[in-house]
């Protein structure tokens, strides 16, 4: 389900929440509506907006911090495939056909994660999988380092390697949604049971009505922006594949 359409359901439920108490307030017997219960109902909606307003706000903190661990991670990703192509070269001649492989696995990164062509591939998907990856670090542990430059280079492609090997597979493990549906779903409740006493007491105008759609929508606007940055290769606030594209064009260079 994508993001936008949760959102605007999160918004049709405290909304809702709101239009039902502006309906319960013309069902409910009189002595329900004295200044006694409305203090009541008052305590009652400030502490559940409080609890709602901490799981929100962790809500955004979480995704906000998971999103710029994962930005980071693709700028590392970048910056490696560019040293490590750069340390082969210095390798020398021999090791032209790790990076041929180097090119291979970073085109099958940018197609896994943004599940689009790399920009080598002509705009045509390709089946690049963890064989690219596996292809070239047999081919790093199978240089033959004849002289002291080489052997400097050997070891410091294969640490290089091992750094951007990590990287890839936080990502790839990282890619997934980690929102909790239920807690999104309990936190959704609170914040109807709370529109839902703003709507029990408060006048029917349009002004008021406004205002409770208004909020309803900030509200919602919020998740929207916890659901997109929990989901940061795809959808509107994606992280740009651009670092990585960047990296594989100046592969060979």
């Amino acid at each position: 389900m994508s993001s936008f359409l949760v959102s605007l359901i999160v918004c049709g439920f405290i909304f809702g929440g709101a239009l039902f108490g502006m309906l319960l307030r013309y069902l409910l017997p009189e002595h329900h509506l004295s200044s006694e219960t409305k203090d009541v109902v008052k305590l009652g909606a400030g502490l559940i907006g409080t609890m709602a307003a901490l799981v929100l706000g962790l809500l955004v903190g979480s995704a906000k911090s998971s999103y710029d661990t994962q930005k980071n991670e693709v700028i590392d990703l970048a910056a490696g495939v560019v040293m490590l192509d750069r340390t082969l070269a210095h390798f020398g001649p021999e090791a032209k056909p790790a990076r041929e492989s180097l090119r291979a696995a970073a085109n099958g990164a940018v197609e896994r994660l943004w599940n689009t062509p790399a920009p080598s591939q002509g705009g045509k998907a390709t089946p690049l999988t963890q064989q690219a990856g596996d292809t070239l670090y047999d081919q790093l542990h199978a240089l033959a380092p004849q002289t002291d430059a080489q052997r400097a280079a050997n070891s410091e492609a294969n640490s290089i390697f091992s750094s951007m090997f990590r990287t890839r597979l936080l990502l790839f493990a990282q890619s997934g949604s980690s929102l909790s549906m239920p807690l999104l779903f309990v936190m959704t409740f609170w914040l109807s049971a709370v529109f839902t006493s703003f709507g029990l007491f408060a006048p029917r105008n349009a002004t008021v009505v406004a205002t409770l759609l208004a909020s309803a929508i900030s509200v919602s606007g919020a998740v929207f922006l916890i659901l997109e940055m929990d989901r940061p290769f795809s959808g509107m606030i994606q992280i740009s594949s651009a670092p990585i594209k960047h990296a594989i064009e100046q592969l060979g260079r």
